[in-house]
Formats: C-alpha cells, sequence, structure tokens
C-alpha cells in the first residue's frame, strides 16, 4: 500500500524508512534517466536506484515524475524561501556582499541559520575585510563558523599580492576561492559589453577582453599555489579557452554561468531594459554560442541562478543608474532544461551541473543519490508549461529579463533533510 504521509511524522508512526517509488531518477552518476527507488533513513539517502522496499518503510509514489536531487545554487546575493521552494533549491551558497559584508565570524552564523528549517544556507566568506580587496578577512575563523568558500564578491581583487595571499591563506584551509572575472580597470564603470548596441545606445562599455585578463592573471596566481578557484561566472569564447587550458594542465580551476548568458545576448538591453542589466553585462551572440558549446564540452562546471532580487528602486533608473542582477531562482531549472531539450546536454548531466558539482565545491554531502548523501530531493514534471511573469514572481523582486518568456519544467514537490515542503 502507498501512504502519502509528510516525513516528519515518521517518527511518530515508529516508520524508520521512507521510500520513494514509481520515479525516473535523474541519477547525476548516471547515463540517463531511470525507474527505480530512492531509500531514505532520517536526513539521509541510504540507496538509490534498483533496491527493494523494505517491509514497513512508509512508501512515497512519485507517479512517474523524474526525482532529482535537490539543486545546490552556488553564489545568490540574497535568501529567498518562496523563490528556492518554487524553483528546487534547497541550498544556496550566499554571497559575501550584503548590507553588512560577510567578513566576521558573527555574520557567518547569522547567515548560517537563515534558511532553518526550509532550506541550507552556505555561506562564503568574504576574501577581504569590507570587500575592499586590501586587507584580508579572518578567512580560518569564519570557516570554523560555517563559512563553506571564500568569495571576492562582485568585485576583482585588482592587487595581485593580496590575491596571492588569499589563494594561499584558502589553500592551507582546504577552501575554494569563488572569484569575479572582470579586470577592474577595463571594466572601470562600464555597464555594457563594448559593440554595436552600446555604442547605439550611448552606453558607457568595456571590452569583453576584461573577464579574459582577469581569468589569465588569476590561473597563474593559482598555479602559483595550486589553490582551488571556481570563476563564478565566465561568459566569454576566450575566458572558455582559457579555463580549459589550465583543466587541462591539471590545475583546481572550476567555472559558471547562469542561463541569461546562455540565452540572451547584449541585444537584450536594447531599448535600455534595466532588467537585462547585469554584471557581468551580457555579451556578443559569438560568445553566447560559445558558452552553450562550453557546457556542452563539459568546460562548464556550476550553473547558478546568481539570484539577485532587485525592486523598483534599482531597477525604474536610467540604465547607467541601475543595479545589476536579476531575480533567477525560479526560472533556473526551468531554463536550464532547454539544455536538455536542444541535445546539449542529458537531464543527468544537468543535475551535475545543478546539484552535484556545487555541492562538491563547497564541500558538502548533498546533491547526490549516493550513500550517506543528504535527503534533499525535487519531484519534476520537466514537460510542465508556463509563462515567466515578473509581476507574479515568488521572489523578493521579479526582475528577470525572460518576463513573458514561456518556458517548461516545474517542480512538483520539495524535500530538504527527509522532510517534504
Amino acid at each position: 500500500m502507498v501512504l502519502n504521509i509528510p516525513a516528519n511524522n515518521r517518527d511518530s508512526m515508529g516508520v524508520s524508512t521512507l521510500a520513494i517509488v514509481n520515479g525516473m531518477l535523474a541519477d547525476p552518476a548516471g547515463a540517463a534517466l531511470t525507474a527505480g527507488t530512492i531509500l531514505i533513513e532520517g536526513d539521509r539517502i541510504v540507496a538509490a536506484g534498483d533496491v527493494a522496499v523494505p517491509q514497513g518503510a512508509e512508501t512515497v509514489d512519485a507517479g512517474g515524475q523524474v526525482v532529482a536531487p535537490g539543486l545546490v545554487d552556488l553564489g545568490v546575493f540574497a535568501t529567498d524561501k518562496p523563490a528556492f521552494h518554487f524553483g528546487g533549491i534547497t541550498r544556496a551558497a550566499l554571497m559575501p556582499d550584503q548590507s553588512s559584508p560577510l567578513d566576521d565570524v558573527g555574520l557567518i552564523r547569522q547567515a548560517a541559520r537563515a534558511g532553518k528549517p526550509d532550506f541550507w544556507v552556505h555561506p562564503i566568506a568574504a576574501a577581504t575585510r569590507g570587500l575592499k580587496g586590501a586587507e584580508l578577512a579572518e578567512i580560518g575563523m569564519m570557516q570554523a563558523a560555517g563559512a563553506k568558500a571564500v568569495g571576492t564578491g562582485r568585485q576583482w581583487i585588482a592587487d595581485s599580492g593580496v590575491m596571492l595571499r588569499v589563494l594561499s591563506y584558502a589553500s592551507g584551509l582546504g577552501l575554494t576561492v569563488i572569484t569575479h572575472a572582470e579586470d577592474s580597470g577595463l571594466a572601470g564603470k562600464a555597464v555594457a559589453t563594448s559593440g554595436e548596441t552600446a555604442t547605439r545606445l550611448g552606453l558607457s562599455h568595456a571590452p569583453a577582453c576584461a573577464e579574459a585578463l582577469a581569468i589569465a592573471r588569476d590561473i597563474m596566481l593559482a598555479r602559483e599555489t595550486g589553490a582551488a578557484m571556481h570563476f563564478r561566472l565566465v561568459t566569454t569564447g576566450t575566458g572558455f579557452d582559457l579555463i580549459r587550458a589550465a583543466k587541462a594542465e591539471g590545475l583546481k580551476i572550476t567555472c559558471g554561468i547562469s542561463p541569461a548568458y546562455l540565452f540572451l545576448n547584449d541585444q537584450a538591453v536594447t531599448d535600455f531594459r534595466t532588467f537585462a542589466r547585469l554584471s557581468p553585462p551580457l555579451r556578443s551572440e559569438e560568445d553566447r554560442k560559445a558558452a552553450l558549446e562550453a557546457v556542452r564540452d563539459g568546460t562548464v562546471d556550476v550553473i547558478t541562478s546568481s539570484h539577485d532580487p532587485r525592486g523598483p528602486e534599482d531597477k525604474r533608473l536610467p540604465f547607467a543608474d541601475a543595479a545589476p542582477g536579476m531575480a533567477g531562482a525560479e526560472t533556473l531549472l526551468a531554463l536550464s532544461l532547454n539544455l536538455v531539450r536542444d541535445g546539449l546536454v542529458s537531464i543527468n548531466r544537468l543535475m551535475t551541473l545543478l546539484s552535484a558539482n556545487p555541492a562538491r565545491i563547497l564541500d558538502v554531502n548533498a546533491g547526490s543519490f549516493g550513500a550517506g548523501s543528504a535527503a534533499d530531493l525535487i519531484f519534476v514534471d520537466p514537460d510542465a508549461p508556463w509563462i515567466v511573469d515578473s509581476e507574479k514572481m515568488a521572489a523578493q523582486a521579479g526582475n528577470t529579463p525572460f518576463d513573458r518568456v514561456p518556458v517548461q519544467g516545474r517542480v512538483r514537490r520539495i524535500m530538504k533533510g527527509g522532510v517534504f515542503f
């Protein structure tokens, strides 16, 4: 008999094992969707695949839906419960760029508690005090308080000596450094990528090579220190070439991207659309195609929402004055599923990009169906159609450049730590 009982009632019923049956498993370790069962005890997965259901186990029928690990969103700028639940995000790595930068033990502890009990928050410690790129923050103490990585925030650390010390210190602690890839000397106060669109609109712009210059410098420093480095957003063909070469060399280099750079180019800012004002700025069509190829060939390790909800006080301004960022949590999965429909990746590989790899970079035991992994799961209807509507989004603000775009893929149920929400 199939019982649809909330997981948090299991203890009162004396049931120790939960079995999720009749699901199509999108296992990041597998090659393709397979029918199977997931067994859960407490807040951990104990087995998945072609496994027998123990006698007396509580059983939840997935109804033929895709069952996948909960999304691990590597690099959000705000915690946003309604948006995370809508999008299937069970863990979020919080960027240090907060009203008070995460450069202090107390702030790290506070951030780590922010999502409980609804989702996990993994704070990223500020690499330097106040994110000013000068004096190193107390990285070791923040790690002890719960920080899972070190970040430069929205800015590149221009001082190579400071960045070398950050990488050396983080490497000794076993922490990955998450960096922004734009040479600030070139990017300056630019709000767009150099090209026909920026010129036509009269926007301040910087050449796309600002990204490659930053990546090249940081790769050299990573080589010198042996540090693990994650470039949060890489958006240009030349940038991806540098990442490929670094990986081929055996350096501990990874990179990410968000759906905006996969499905939009710099023409999206036409008519001064501030919802398309991002950092780094949207790139050329040639770079967009290079980004898709980087996903296809495995150069890209992570797809992140870069969730940054901005209200009208930040977006209803002249383009150059508007704050960069977009609300991306709700659309992360639906937009990323286009990569599966277009044949660039399998759905299992997509879950590696959205769950397994981010969890590995953060060194948390999640994002997979392996024994002992956290029981963070989502039930997905990958074909469910809906239309993105900035006025009806669950997020704190609806600043999405994908407003009114039809998408497919909805999360129907979400589990965090063995408990359904």
